[in-house]
């Protein structure tokens, strides 16, 4: 795999690859991106990383896996890069977006966000429709990371949308004060789940109280 990282991130990448995991993950997600369509393209799989250095980070936005429609996953969870046509889940981030800050927002990419020292990262970070797998073969580094992050960095706010991203709650342990969940922004009882969280509000507020500069979103 091509880790094209240019922040102090990549050191921590590279730790990943003396782990006994990775041989077999980077076997096969080379080989998926050989043999079948897998999404985002491989330059991007490890983008997220590549907007602010480490002690930087404010926020965690931990998703799901990359977008499965050709053309929409970027390499940061959730984000896009067109400002039309957007997908549903990103449709009623904005909503909820709007409905909490009243900002109303059309641009898909999120590349703002990750500036500020949002890490907008997904559990799986790449996905392929003949692999089902991907989901278990990432979630080695995904927990390396988040563990990484809560052993070495005080006062991040950890934002945790659906289930899969639930389950990594338990290796939030330092900044276990600062977690904010709720369902996944997609349309299964997203009324019930998701709308009305506030969850942009209550990340801003918590980083006031840590002393941070709030995101802008």
């Amino acid at each position: 795999m091509q880790i094209n990282v240019i922040t102090d991130w990549k050191q921590v990448i590279e730790q990943q690859k003396t782990l006994p995991y990775w041989v077999n993950l980077e076997t096969i997600v080379d080989k998926s991106y050989s043999n079948s369509i897998v999404y985002p393209k491989q330059e991007n799989i490890f983008k997220c990383f590549n907007y602010f250095n480490i002690k930087d980070t404010k926020v965690v936005i931990l998703g799901q896996d990359p977008y499965p429609t050709p053309g929409d996953a970027n390499g940061l969870a959730f984000s896009v890069d067109r400002n039309y046509n957007l997908p549903h889940s990103l449709q009623n981030i904005f909503y909820e977006l709007q409905t909490d800050l009243k900002i109303n927002r059309s641009m898909g990419n999120l590349e703002d966000w990750a500036k500020q020292g949002v890490l907008l990262l997904n559990t799986a970070l790449t996905f392929s429709k003949s692999n089902s797998n991907f989901m278990s073969l990432w979630r080695p580094f995904t927990e390396n990371i988040i563990k990484y992050i809560d052993q070495n960095i005080d006062g991040v706010v950890f934002v945790l949308w659906g289930n899969f991203a639930k389950q990594f709650e338990f290796l939030i342990k330092n900044n276990a004060r600062y977690i904010i969940k709720s369902g996944h922004p997609s349309f299964a009882n997203i009324h019930k789940l998701f709308f009305n969280t506030k969850p942009f509000s209550k990340t801003n507020r918590l980083l006031e109280q840590l002393k941070r500069k709030p995101i802008n979103w």
